[in-house]
């Protein structure tokens, strides 16, 4: 009966000694305390440098459209149908896409669809499987005679 007691006891004392340690930490967490931050200068100037570049890559876009003229999983026959696209077209912008696991190239800069669909309409010979995609785009400069 004794070596019951005494287990008892001693369980009893751990789990008072748990107790009283879950119990400290628990009211320290309650009181408020103060963080100090720590950093270099150079954060804030480069946070500020980026949002400034971010805003000027955001003025420079807009909404208008583009003509897919591939996508597939082979890199090689994307960068082939780019080359074969800038052979004819060499003066309009082309763009490789990677969505995993498709490469798609799309074409053109256009402000309105019906652009789009005269190139569309030009390539036909040259590709199948083509379409008009609406996105963000950069708009070509704009000549201005004064």
């Amino acid at each position: 009966m004794n070596k019951a007691v005494s287990r008892f006891k001693a369980i009893l004392q751990i789990s008072g000694c748990c107790f009283f340690i879950f119990w400290a930490f628990t009211a320290g967490a309650q009181t408020r305390g103060k963080v100090e931050v720590i950093k270099d200068a150079r954060i804030d100037t480069f946070a500020a440098h980026r949002l400034e570049l971010n805003k000027g890559a955001d003025a420079m876009t807009v909404n208008g459209f583009r003509v897919q003229i591939f996508t597939g999983e082979n890199r090689k026959d994307a960068y082939n149908a780019q080359s074969k696209f800038l052979e004819q077209f060499p003066d309009v912008k082309s763009y490789i896409i990677y969505n995993e696991p498709n490469f798609k190239v799309r074409v053109g800069d256009f402000r309105t669809r019906l652009d789009a669909e005269k190139l569309q309409n030009d390539l036909k010979k040259l590709f199948t499987g083509m379409f008009i995609i609406q996105e963000k785009i950069t708009p070509p400069k704009q000549d201005t005679d004064d």
